[in-house]
């Protein structure tokens, strides 16, 4: 018999964890549903009656109405289900306790302790280019340097954009902010900024919104006043590299900063991955560290449950302007704030945006959230952030990293290869994306549903440590690393 599985007693759907013929037989707890129709794995079947214009429960609340009378045994999908998203809202601060692990993680794992206090994953050499004229001659030098410093550090790695030039006002200085906050991640034992000479994201504009205690481990060319600047990057590198040489230190979780993020994710996000993850930023948090949370956009319609767990009345405020600007972004481009899921998210079973967030929020956990940072922004505070970002992969996952998260958890249903400038987990929500992409999966979440969430949790948490540690993740094995900067203005 297929099973379906219900998140709360009060849900009128159930997500199917098997794929299921018109006729079959469901089995959802101790009760029975007969499909009216084929319905795929991770869609939703009614599980009793549902009027038209009522509102569709899962995870104990509404992701949206039925537009149409709904059966009990119906697929429950875009034909019949619509959002009841809108624009911008007033909210009231309700505060809701946190609810943490009893007992701190005694977990450790091995990490590179930096002047300042903070620890690092990994011991590299970025290489950041100021422009997009010099993406290329930045690769070049990681190549041919990463061959010459050997094993001194943990590799040499550039991270290249396309924008730097012809960027205007608030546009330009969300790309310095990024390349700043970079420069300065526990993760870099030491920094090469390449610039072109001519662009608007001037080396010294840049180098002023970076610390000077930093200063001492970033070295900077400009390549138009360098004879071969291949050569002298090389020259640069081999230099910080020496630098940066030094052992890894056993510490605890406290010292980890996590970052969660999900990307195409399907019906079963919600259920396996997006729960376990929101675990182990439970875990961090309770132990005294950082955790931090983005993608603006896939709150909407679960805001009010963030809002609910703010630190105090200054934090909701800053959370209620952070999504409501987030909407009106929408709005003042003529786009509906509801313009989410993505195709593959609704191939995947999720139909409305409520629904998405409801599940994709769950990567935050349930500890209090401590603070709310603007993009670019780097992290300040213990405990859980609300960063703000876009929902795109590359884009916020590229954020969480400059806000220094040193290690991120990456959640998928659907499967993706990218990888960015921390080490990625790949975190799969089902166990047929495990088996199928395992050069990408570094995860199987799906085990929840066989041996349950403590023995998931247990697993991840050991994962987690061994690649904090140095274990190297399916995206750094297969050279997947990357950033991508947040388009906003006018272009020159």
């Amino acid at each position: 018999m297929a099973r379906a599985l219900r998140v709360d007693p009060g849900d009128s759907v159930a997500t199917l964890l098997d794929d299921v013929r018109s006729g079959d037989h469901v089995e959802v707890g101790r009760s029975v549903v007969t499909a009216s129709s084929d319905i795929g794995r991770g869609h939703k079947i009614a599980l009793q009656p549902i009027a038209a214009a009522a509102p569709v429960l899962k995870y104990g609340f509404p992701i949206g109405r039925a537009s149409t009378a709904i059966a009990a045994g119906e697929h429950v999908h875009a034909h019949n289900l619509k959002t009841g998203l809108e624009g911008t809202l007033a909210y009231r601060f309700d505060p809701a306790p946190a609810s943490l692990p009893t007992a701190p993680s005694t977990a450790t794992f091995d990490g590179y302790v930096r002047a300042d206090g903070r620890v690092g994953t990994r011991n590299e050499i970025w290489i950041l280019s100021t422009v997009g004229c010099v993406a290329r001659t930045a690769e070049r030098i990681a190549t041919k340097a990463a061959a010459l410093v050997g094993d001194t550090v943990d590799g040499v790695h550039a991270f290249t954009h396309p924008h730097g030039c012809s960027q205007l006002g608030n546009d330009l200085d969300g790309t310095r902010t990024i390349m700043a906050s970079l420069a300065c991640h526990p993760n870099a034992g030491g920094v090469l900024i390449v610039g072109l000479g001519c662009e608007e994201n001037q080396i010294k504009a840049l180098m002023a919104t970076i610390p000077p205690e930093r200063h001492a481990m970033i070295r900077t060319m400009t390549t138009q006043l360098s004879g071969d600047e291949v050569e002298e990057g090389c020259a640069l590198v081999a230099e910080l590299a020496a630098l940066a040489a030094t052992p890894r230190t056993t510490v605890g979780l406290d010292r980890l900063v996590l970052g969660v993020k999900c990307g195409g994710s399907d019906g079963l996000s919600g259920l396996t991955a997006n729960p376990l993850v929101g675990r182990m930023s439970d875990r961090v948090t309770a132990a005294g560290g950082r955790a931090v949370f983005t993608e603006i956009p896939e709150v909407f319609g679960a805001e009010q449950l963030l809002m609910n767990r703010a630190a105090d009345a200054g934090i909701f405020d800053r959370i209620v302007h952070v999504v409501n600007d987030f909407k009106q972004y929408f709005i003042d481009h003529g786009e509906p704030v509801s313009e989410n899921p993505s195709p593959g998210n609704v191939a995947g079973g999720i139909t409305t945006l409520e629904e998405k967030s409801l599940g994709a929020v769950q990567k935050a956990g349930r500890a209090t959230v401590s603070d709310v940072i603007g993009y670019g922004e780097r992290i300040t505070h213990d405990g859980l952030t609300m960063l703000e970002a876009p929902g795109n992969d590359a884009v916020s996952s590229t954020a969480l990293a400059a806000a220094g998260a040193t290690a991120i958890l990456f959640t998928t249903g659907r499967g993706t290869p990218l990888g960015f400038p921390v080490p990625t987990i790949k975190i799969a929500s089902n166990s047929d994306l495990a088996a199928r992409k395992p050069g990408w999966i570094d995860f199987d979440a799906g085990a929840v549903l066989v041996d349950g969430f403590p023995a998931a949790e247990d697993a991840l948490l050991a994962r987690i440590m061994a690649v904090a540690s140095g274990a190297e993740t399916a995206a750094e094995r297969n050279g997947e690393r990357e950033i991508a900067i947040w388009k906003r203005g006018v272009t020159l």
